[in-house]
């Protein structure tokens, strides 16, 4: 019988592998999500460009736009991931498996966002920041922009309060061996990427809290209306 964090992270990989399978019956799909990736990257990288020139913040911001939220085909991820749910809940306290379903959750919603606002960009026509906005402002999903601000600040507070427990540490570290025999290293080293840039911060309350600024004043004036809500990226 699962517990709550692992039924929560199951759920969050069917509703991952259905997104996969999507992409991988048409490559104009993938083209066009991962075109859209690219681009809203360069967004985040330009939002954040003065916090990821601090060392101290460099690794987390790469960790999210990278990791959590980017381009490419993740397809092998998180059927890594679904494989390694039942070694995950021997060896790792239920909040971490919480904090994981989590951070699944963040990156399943932000790529069904972007499912849902291709709908409404012209596949021909150059990406802007006015075409851009323009569907997102049709898509008028308020709580779902709401959640995935929430989720990021979320998933940071939980790596934040993880990464100072050593009892955590040494529970990621026995994962280390077996995950690697098992064929799931890459997942292995997503996890440590990410204990790694949070511990290397040393309290991560002032980037979360300018993540939830940024991102929250560019929805709201997306949603009032703004058509140049920030630079070309």
């Amino acid at each position: 019988m699962p517990t709550a964090a692992q039924a929560e992270l199951i759920r969050q990989l069917q509703r991952a592998r259905a997104l996969h399978e999507e992409r991988a019956a048409s490559p104009p799909l993938a083209t066009a999500l991962d075109r859209l990736a690219h681009w809203q990257s360069r967004r985040l990288n330009a939002t954040y460009a003065d916090l990821a020139r601090d060392a101290r913040y460099a690794g987390a911001i790469a960790f999210f736009g990278r990791d959590l939220y980017g381009p490419g085909d993740f397809s092998r991820r998180d059927a890594d991931l679904a494989r390694v749910v039942p070694l995950m809940g021997k060896v790792l306290p239920e909040g971490v498996l919480a904090t994981v379903a989590g951070a699944m959750e963040l990156s399943v919603l932000s790529h069904e966002l972007d499912r849902l606002l291709l709908e409404r960009l012209d596949p021909a026509a150059s990406l802007s920041v006015a075409a851009y906005s323009d569907a997102y402002r049709e898509l008028d999903d308020r709580r779902s922009r709401e959640r995935q601000i929430a989720l990021i600040v979320t998933a940071g507070e939980a790596l934040d309060r993880y990464v100072g427990k050593p009892m955590v540490r040494s529970a990621l570290a026995a994962m280390r061996q077996p995950a690697r025999l098992a064929g799931f290293g890459a997942l292995q080293d997503l996890l440590e990427r990410g204990f790694a840039a949070f511990g290397r911060m040393r309290g991560a309350g002032e980037l979360l809290a300018a993540i939830e600024t940024r991102e929250t004043a560019l929805m709201n004036a997306i949603f009032a209306g703004d058509r140049a809500p920030f630079p070309e990226p």
